[in-house]
């Protein structure tokens, strides 16, 4: 038996054989340039740090431990958790028999409170390898302190529980919380926050901008210059108004009482978002979600926010509030967004009475990161 190969460039005309070289090498460029996942990119695990008697969770530490519990309970169920905490032999005795062990990893180091969101790393991924950005938390803007915590990714990269290449950013305050990415080159998020003196006051919004190109090898932002939560200490990050769910889909806060104090703003916001395009100039998909009723602790409204969820390899966590019907407005709502996804609800009544949710709470690694 005998067989010829043909060649695909037999016969061709030497100008039609010729190689744009530029081509190719923008094509390597692009590809080897580091890229900030979105949330529902592959991931590697979770990071909880933990509450503890140090921590202004003290009056209600029981209370907040036991909701902390439910939050590992359905991550170790389907991912590797790192809990950071400088008690993890406590730890391990209240989560111990209801919570998978095998997935969970402790990390003592000391903490000024458990906004991992916000002191965790902000991850890239590279061909090369995982990129872990240490920016500085300062508190939201030195309302608290926040010396220990801007301290913890440091440490977990230098004693190999975060794995990949360190960055240090320190000279620029930037928490997770306050930027969403859609996996593709852009970035939502929010003027009030990241436009605040009382982050980066030598910085103006140009400035900002060209930062966070060059740094998160992203391409556009995306700005919200409305929207806030009362009882809210971040200056309105956007993990609390609205999310990228897909790069072309945003779920967000809606409220539709005329007569709660967010109406006007929110509904500001809601036309803001109408007005954003996707880079192909198509409008966003936008799902709503419910506004939660108001909540009260100790003479102020809780800042209790369906937006604050958690997007998984395999399921999507979000607080409920005692609500029912708002409760199951939103999981609706998330699951036509993640239909692929089990949509699973915690109840987070504990976290908002320290002003902060689920998502808050929690920094998940892109694939690489945790082992």
């Amino acid at each position: 038996m005998s067989f010829q190969i043909q060649n695909p460039f037999y016969g061709r005309r030497k100008d039609e054989l010729q190689v744009d070289a530029s081509r190719f090498t923008d094509l390597l460029v692009e590809q080897s340039n580091p890229t900030l996942p979105a949330e529902w990119a592959e991931q590697s695990g979770i990071q909880l740090t933990w509450p503890h008697f140090n921590t202004d969770w003290a009056p209600i530490l029981d209370e907040v431990s036991a909701c902390f519990t439910q939050i590992a309970r359905e991550i170790a169920h389907k991912e590797l958790l790192l809990i950071v905490t400088p008690e993890p032999q406590k730890v391990l005795m209240q989560i111990r028999n209801k919570v998978m062990m095998r997935n969970v990893r402790f990390m003592r180091c000391n903490s000024n409170d458990t906004w991992a969101r916000d002191h965790g790393a902000i991850t890239l991924t590279d061909p090369q390898g995982p990129q872990l950005l240490d920016f500085c938390f300062n508190g939201w803007g030195n309302k608290f302190a926040s010396e220990k915590d801007n301290a913890i990714t440091r440490q977990a990269v230098d004693n190999g529980f975060l794995h990949g290449k360190y960055v240090n950013h320190l000279d620029f305050v930037l928490e997770g919380g306050s930027i969403e990415s859609d996996g593709e080159g852009t970035l939502l998020t929010t003027s009030a926050c990241l436009l605040n003196p009382n982050r980066n006051p030598k910085f103006n919004k140009v400035d900002i901008e060209e930062f966070l190109k060059r740094v998160l090898h992203i391409n556009r932002i995306l700005w919200l210059d409305y929207g806030y939560l009362s009882g809210d200490d971040t200056d309105s990050h956007i993990d609390t108004l609205a999310r990228f769910c897909s790069p072309d889909t945003i779920a967000y806060v809606k409220c539709d009482n005329t007569d709660d104090e967010h109406y006007e703003e929110l509904a500001k916001m809601e036309e803001q978002l109408k007005s954003f395009m996707t880079p192909t100039g198509q409008p966003y998909r936008l799902l709503p979600l419910p506004m939660a009723d108001k909540i009260i602790f100790e003479g102020e409204r809780l800042p209790a926010t369906y937006a604050n969820f958690l997007i998984m390899n395999q399921q999507v966590l979000y607080p409920t509030y005692n609500q029912p019907i708002h409760d199951k407005q939103a999981k609706e709502v998330l699951q036509q967004a993640f239909p692929d996804r089990q949509v699973v609800g915690i109840d987070c009544r504990a976290l908002i009475k320290q002003h902060g949710s689920l998502h808050c709470v929690t920094m998940q690694y892109p694939k690489g990161v945790l082992n």
